[in-house]
């Protein structure tokens, strides 16, 4: 975008998402040392705050509204976003690039594949707008609340925009979390048996108190669940090379199955774990 021109001041929700963007804890974020320097080149008056989000949304902000005009915004993020700082991280200019076109779309903008904030097709007025504009599979997931534990298994895939891979993952993670809850040390199928079957009296994992016909019906029907999800979404993946056209997966089927995903690991909040023999 021209920096020679005046470009509106943006809201305070749009600077607050951009920051909680670029300032975000842990990886992806910017460090405080990163945002000292940054700040510093675009010319951008420091703030004392209590964490490194606030402390960019408060400086940005008072700069816009010192300036009446978003430009210091826009020289900051494309500094912050320039190629020759990723060179060693690809994923996390990918992965900051996503989200700050989340929050831009909210005022027509995106940032580009060059790191600079350009046009977009669009302006965005609704969540599922912004999901759509951004192009980011990560955003309807968190507009639909899954669950951490889907995302912790496939975050990488989901950077990459792999499908078939972030659902063979996904799935891969509620086999994980059984092993890790249960201490055994099975897989797939294999593993609902061990954690759910009552061959030994009271199941290893419990869904419920497991004490009348309904808790009962409730438990296996989950566990058939588990079974029907590796056997559907696990094993076909393992077994098949992604460009084989015969295993193919859309992106609503890979929504609806993150949402299954979820649901399973939220019965496993609040499931029970036998100790002892």
């Amino acid at each position: 975008m021209p920096s020679t021109n005046l470009h509106p001041p943006w809201s305070s929700d749009v600077v607050q998402a951009i920051s909680d963007v670029l300032a975000s804890t842990g990886w992806p974020g910017l460090s405080n040392t990163e945002i000292t320097r940054l700040l510093g080149m675009v010319g951008v008056a420091d703030v004392e705050a209590p964490n490194k989000r606030t402390r960019l949304w408060a400086a940005l902000l008072n700069q816009q509204h010192r300036d009446q005009a978003s430009n210091c915004i826009i020289r900051f993020i494309t500094e912050a976003m320039a190629p020759g700082r990723f060179l060693q991280d690809q994923r996390r200019f990918d992965a900051l690039r996503d989200g700050l076109s989340e929050a831009l779309s909210l005022v027509g903008l995106r940032v580009n594949e060059q790191g600079k904030v350009a046009r977009a097709a669009a302006t965005a007025t609704t969540l599922d707008e912004v999901a759509r504009l951004a192009g980011r599979l990560r955003t309807e997931l968190a507009r639909r609340g899954v669950h951490p534990e889907v995302l912790r298994y496939c975050e990488e895939e989901l950077l990459r925009k792999s499908l078939f891979h972030a659902v063979f993952e996904a799935t891969k993670g509620v086999s994980e979390r059984l092993r890790q809850m249960s201490g055994l040390s099975g897989d797939g199928a294999g593993l609902v048996d061990q954690c759910f079957g009552a061959g030994a009296g009271v199941p290893v994992v419990r869904i419920n108190g497991y004490g009348t016909e309904s808790q009962i019906s409730e438990h296996r029907g989950f566990a058939n669940l588990l079974r029907g999800i590796f056997g559907t979404f696990r094993n076909p993946p393992a077994h098949t090379p992604r460009a084989t056209a015969g295993w193919a997966l859309t992106e609503p089927d890979a929504l609806d199955l993150f949402s299954m995903l979820s649901l399973v690991h939220r019965r496993l909040d609040a499931a029970t774990v036998r100790t002892g023999p």
